[in-house]
């Protein structure tokens, strides 16, 4: 059994979907970040950072925090969407820490800047738009010669899709210069979509 500690975030649900996607049975404890709840002595033990997502692993007797480790261990954990040597593995490897280094902390800043910073900072948001808009190309670069980020589905799709599914179409129509179509991102966006576990794992937590 697993404790997932989430919110209704894209960080949160790419800890849900793997869940789903592998079939561990977990519990859920929703962290309400809007009212502090990840400040809370209770959770800062399992994550001193106080940023969610983050799981006990009741049956390995381990709490981790940061999404990627999540994945990382339940990829290893279950053998499923993390291949286990070799070019596939640094593959999803690679493709995993691209989107924690890259797609949350730009896609995360572009919201902020446009959509919620009491200021309105043209130079910000263009910034972190334009550099999202440079992602999604990479992305749809990749995925004009792969089906998936890392050749197979993988953690590193996991990962990756709740971010891009929130952002693609706002970031496609600001920079459709940056972007071009994104007709390969907006395929693998409705491949990984229409995935019975990642409707569910998206729908965590129900509040």
């Amino acid at each position: 059994m697993i404790d997932l500690y989430t919110w209704t975030t894209p960080n949160g649900r790419k800890v849900s979907v793997m869940l789903e996607e592998c079939g561990v049975p977990y519990e859920v404890h929703p962290i309400d970040i809007g009212k502090g709840a990840q400040f809370e002595p209770g959770f800062l033990a399992i994550c001193p950072n106080a940023k969610i997502p983050a799981i006990v692993d009741r049956e390995a007797r381990v709490s981790l925090f940061e999404s990627g480790a999540i994945l990382i261990h339940l990829g290893e954990k279950t053998g499923r969407f993390l291949p286990v040597s070799g070019a596939p593995r640094a593959a999803a490897l690679s493709w995993l820490m691209w989107q924690m280094a890259n797609v949350g902390p730009m896609f995360g800043q572009a919201r902020h800047f446009a959509s919620v910073a009491p200021e309105r900072l043209p130079y910000a948001i263009d910034r972190y738009v334009t550099e999202s808009a440079r992602l999604i190309k990479v992305m749809d670069d990749r995925l004009a010669e792969a089906e998936y980020l890392a050749g197979d589905y993988s953690i590193a799709d996991i990962a990756t899709y709740p971010w891009v599914t929130a952002g693609f179409e706002t970031i496609k129509n600001i920079k459709p210069d940056v972007v071009g179509e994104g007709a390969h991102v907006a395929r693998w966006l409705a491949a990984i979509g229409s995935r019975a576990a990642v409707i569910r794992g998206m729908a965590v937590p129900r509040v």
